[in-house]
């Protein structure tokens, strides 16, 4: 199943990752540890989870698979029902269903649906190159037995000897001494001199840029009007697509479309697969994005989808 490959990618970048109509895979991090049982060193790591109360579309797996495959948004919608629907039937016929990389699925005795992550794979792009290793175990104690053992039988007495201080290195210090404070003196007074010629630069340049103004200023009688723009904005990394198009002619009519409609639509920049995305709005808020994205989708367009990135 290829679409699992695509869910593996998203979850090295993402913490939420929602396959409409089944449910999201979550991550959460978790610090490096140590098993003192076995001894063992484990990296930092993104632990997967799942839920299947999340399965309303945010768009962002849809997205990706139109992206990868190079197809419309609505043709990677329709791959993915059809990629949960075979799921759903193999599910029902008691069969465990695989996810490469991530975990396998099964039902229990009470038709529940049940997730058991795969531990060997961690998502963390941080602690990429890490593995887990063991280490033995440090006896201390049998050391410090040791060393003791051996002060009782042959203790180290430390005898201390006085260095006999050489007199010329007393004067040699005296001279250096007496060569930096020189040179320290002579280092000020340059300084001193080239801070009083900066200063005087300065002014001469002064003078001469307020001459130059005074001479090129002059008034305008008739001074043309202010001209206000009124331009939309788009901010925050939360933003409600319409539509991607591999026409640009289709998306500047989708663009006016909405302006018919009373939105300030924005056109995108093309995707890396040429694809031109419209934006009804942006928001910083996930919460107000989502309320407004199924505003959308109940009374303007039922594929409108989210897209989380900054486009600043």
């Amino acid at each position: 199943m290829q679409l699992t490959t695509y869910i593996a990618d998203l979850l090295y970048r993402y913490e939420c990752v929602i396959i409409p109509g089944f449910g999201a895979f979550l991550t959460r991090y978790k610090s490096a540890h140590i098993d003192y049982a076995t001894n063992t060193f484990n990296p930092p790591s993104k632990i997967v989870s799942f839920n299947k109360q999340l399965q309303a579309n945010d768009g962002l797996f849809a997205n990706y698979v139109a992206s990868v495959e190079k197809c419309s948004y609505e043709t990677a919608l329709q791959q993915i029902r059809k990629f949960t629907a075979e799921i759903s039937t193999a599910l029902s016929e008691g069969k465990t269903i695989s996810f490469k990389n991530i975990g396998d699925f099964s039902l229990n005795e009470e038709k529940s649906l049940q997730f058991e992550p795969l531990h060997q794979q961690n998502f963390s792009t941080s602690a990429f190159g890490l593995a887990s290793f063991v280490s033995p175990k440090i006896s201390r104690e049998v050391y410090k037995e040791t060393v003791e053992a051996l002060e009782d039988k042959a203790p180290i007495i430390f005898t201390p000897k006085r260095k006999e201080a050489k007199p010329y290195l007393k004067y040699a210090a005296i001279a250096v001494i007496a060569l930096s404070a020189i040179g320290f003196g002579s280092l000020k007074l340059y300084e001193n001199q080239v801070q009083q010629f900066n200063y005087a630069e300065r002014q001469k340049a002064n003078s001469l840029v307020e001459n130059q103004i005074q001479e090129a200023t002059f008034v305008i009688e008739n001074p043309l009007p202010v001209l206000s723009l009124q331009l939309p904005k788009h901010t925050g990394i939360y933003h409600i697509v319409a539509g991607a198009y591999r026409e640009e002619a289709n998306a500047d009519k989708k663009m006016q479309q909405l302006r018919d409609k009373g939105f300030l639509p924005l056109k995108m920049q093309p995707t890396r697969y040429g694809l031109h995305q419209v934006l009804y709005a942006s928001f910083a808020d996930r919460l107000e994005a989502q309320q407004k994205l199924h505003e959308i989708q109940k009374t303007e367009n039922a594929d409108a989808w989210l897209l989380v990135q900054d486009i600043q």
